[in-house]
C-alpha cells in the first residue's frame, strides 16, 4: 500500500476515531503517531460542541502523548513543556480550572512554570540587554525562556496575590525583552 492510499484511508484518519480508540493507539504508537495524536486530541479539545469533561479528556490525551514524544534534548524538553504549558493555560481559560485535576491548575500551572526556567528572570533580563553580543547558545536559551513563559499574562489572571505570582509578573515583564 501507498503513502497516498494509506493517507485517504478512512482508519488511519486519526481525526474519526473515538477517544477510547485514540487512547489505545497511543499506548503503543511511535514518534510521528505521537504527534498526531496529540494534534489530533487538541483539536478535539478546542471544539465547542463537546461537553467540558469530555473536551477536558481530549486534553488530557494530548498532554499524555506529548509527554511521551522522543527526545531528551534541551529544545526537546522546551517544546514538550511549551505544548504543555500552552495547552493547560487554554484549558484553564475557556473550560475553567478544576480542583480535581491538578493538570488543570492555575497554582500547579504556575509552580510547574518556575521549575522550567533555569534563570531568574532578572538574570534573563541582564542576559536580554546585550542578547546580540551573546554567544548562540546563549541566545537560545533565551529563546526557550521566552517560549516557556508565553502564556503567563493569562495565567497571572488566575493567581491569587503571593510570591508565586510575583515571581511570574517579573517573568512576564521580562518576556518582551527576551529575543
Amino acid at each position: 500500500m501507498n503513502a497516498d492510499a494509506d493517507h485517504q484511508d478512512p482508519s488511519r484518519d486519526l481525526s474519526t476515531w473515538t477517544i477510547e480508540r485514540l487512547q489505545s493507539f497511543a499506548s503503543s504508537a511511535r514518534s510521528r503517531q505521537l504527534e498526531a495524536v496529540r494534534v489530533v486530541a487538541q483539536d478535539h479539545a478546542y471544539r465547542t460542541g463537546q461537553p467540558r469533561e469530555v473536551r477536558r479528556q481530549w486534553a488530557t490525551l494530548s498532554l499524555q502523548a506529548n509527554q511521551r514524544l522522543p527526545g531528551d534534548g534541551l529544545w526537546d524538553r522546551a517544546r514538550t513543556a511549551h505544548q504543555n504549558f500552552m495547552l493547560r493555560m487554554w484549558v484553564i481559560d475557556h473550560l475553567g480550572p478544576d480542583s480535581e485535576d491538578q493538570s488543570w491548575s492555575p497554582d500547579t500551572l504556575a509552580t510547574d512554570t518556575i521549575a522550567a526556567l533555569s534563570l531568574t528572570s532578572t538574570e534573563a533580563r541582564a542576559l536580554a540587554n546585550h542578547w546580540r553580543d551573546l554567544a548562540v547558545e546563549q541566545i537560545g536559551e533565551l529563546r526557550r525562556h521566552k517560549n516557556l513563559t508565553a502564556h503567563l499574562d493569562r495565567l497571572i489572571q488566575h493567581l491569587q496575590p503571593g510570591s508565586v505570582r510575583d515571581r511570574l509578573l517579573a517573568w512576564a515583564e521580562t518576556h518582551q525583552y527576551l529575543p
